[in-house]
């Protein structure tokens, strides 16, 4: 019913969020004498906050056409590598004129980057992928929004994503390095832990950003909220069915809008401070920062459907079992081992200000990869960084990513060929 609700609200607040764009046209049109007046440009101003507040947002688009490659401007393609039900991979191909460029481009390392399914869209990393295209051929996984899945298709579970990240690696190739960013860094680790297992070539590196491979460790409100909840209680009050008007309607879900309401619900105050100072941006004429906030919230309120089984098993095995760390956790009935890992590097990256993914959980993976040289094991606190500044802004761009191309680059021919030894901090 919460859903069905929803929609209806939506639906009537359409009508309304439309007629606040076309007022704030109207008031801000430079023909019209007093359109630059103090009390229109209030006016104009206040159509514009109300149109972004009743708006609904949809998927916005990667965008990236072109990339600057020493120097170089190359072209980029979006392309379509694999279709799953659940997911698209997406692969950016890179093309240029230049000969010397093209060669140079074709050596790269290839990255998977395994995007989190946890509410946003995967052009979240817009920023992450324009940065590692620079210097990597990039594919990136691109789930599908759960109320567009016909339920002919089934469910999708936590091991079916683990299955999927599989498929992936083995389309690509056992040459590449895997980028796993917030969620999919449990995912991945048990993904390569059972190709391991199974004698299976491994990526060259692993690289895990800001996940809750140990959620134990200085839990955060997240965490907390996973933790001091029953599985049934999450069942009951989180879970609703997709109404009928969409190709997944009676799918079980995670609704994308109340996945919102709890981003919003975390840092209210910082919220209103933003849309307040993009209502005197507009006042002002600031058209810079105002902009900046509509690319922001452009994404931010673009939220997809999760899966039911998927979360549901998310909550139970990830933060409430700690099935991972525990060593509990089974795929399909196969143990997850991650100790059987020998061939992938592994570097581990957290935010110093992460609020989400708290000191140590995702360092925790190197106590897990025992069979990993320490050589080619390293961990990285991004000073200052809170979560998303660990993969998007100047932080990323300027003192993760260097780091992350070295690594990668390190290991093209994959670890060190020495007996593996704990790594210490």
């Amino acid at each position: 019913m919460v859903y069905d609700w929803y929609e209806s609200q939506r639906a009537m607040l359409s009508p309304l969020a439309e007629f606040a764009q076309a007022a704030a046209k109207f008031y801000n049109n430079p023909l019209w004498p007093l359109s630059q007046t103090p009390g229109v440009q209030r006016m104009s101003a206040s159509y514009e906050l109300m149109h972004r507040l009743l708006k609904s947002y949809e998927k916005p688009a990667f965008d990236i056409t072109t990339v600057s490659v020493d120097g170089h401007d190359v072209a980029i393609q979006e392309q379509v590598a694999m279709d799953k039900p659940f997911c698209r991979l997406l692969r950016f191909k890179r093309f240029s004129d230049d000969p010397k460029t093209l060669e140079r481009i074709k050596s790269d390392p290839t990255v998977l980057i395994v995007a989190p399914l946890s509410g946003h869209h995967a052009t979240l990393l817009r920023d992450t992928v324009r940065t590692m295209l620079q210097h990597h051929k990039v594919y990136i996984t691109d789930w599908v929004d759960a109320r567009m899945v016909p339920t002919e298709q089934g469910p999708f579970s936590l091991d079916d994503y683990v299955a999927y990240v599989q498929e992936f690696i083995r389309h690509i190739g056992p040459d590449v390095h895997v980028m796993s960013v917030c969620q999919p860094t449990v995912p991945v680790l048990a993904a390569i832990s059972l190709m391991a297992s199974a004698a299976e070539p491994t990526p060259r590196s692993m690289v895990m950003m800001g996940g809750p491979i140990d959620a134990r460790k200085s839990p955060t409100a997240v965490n907390n909220l996973a933790m001091n909840k029953s599985y049934e209680w999450f069942e009951s009050n989180v879970i609703y069915r997709v109404p009928g008007n969409y190709p997944g309607a009676g799918r079980r879900v995670y609704p994308g809008f109340l996945q919102h309401t709890g981003f919003v619900a975390m840092n209210p105050d910082r919220h209103f401070n933003s849309h307040y100072d993009f209502f005197l941006n507009l006042v002002r004429g600031d058209t810079d920062d105002a902009d900046a906030h509509r690319r922001f919230y452009d994404e931010y309120n673009a939220v997809l459907d999760l899966p039911a089984e998927y979360y549901l098993d998310t909550i139970r095995l990830v933060f409430q079992e700690f099935a991972l760390v525990q060593g509990t956790w089974a795929v399909n009935g196969r143990p997850v081992r991650p100790q059987d890992i020998h061939d992938t590097a592994l570097m581990t990256i957290e935010g110093e200000l992460d609020d989400i993914s708290g000191a140590g959980q995702t360092e925790a993976a190197h106590d897990l990869c025992t069979g990993i040289p320490a050589a080619d094991s390293t961990h990285f606190t991004v000073p200052g960084a809170g979560h998303y500044g660990i993969f998007a802004g100047r932080r990323w761009r300027e003192l993760t990513y260097p780091r992350v191309r070295d690594f990668i680059a390190s290991h093209r021919e994959g670890v060190a060929q020495n007996p593996p030894r704990r790594r210490t901090a």
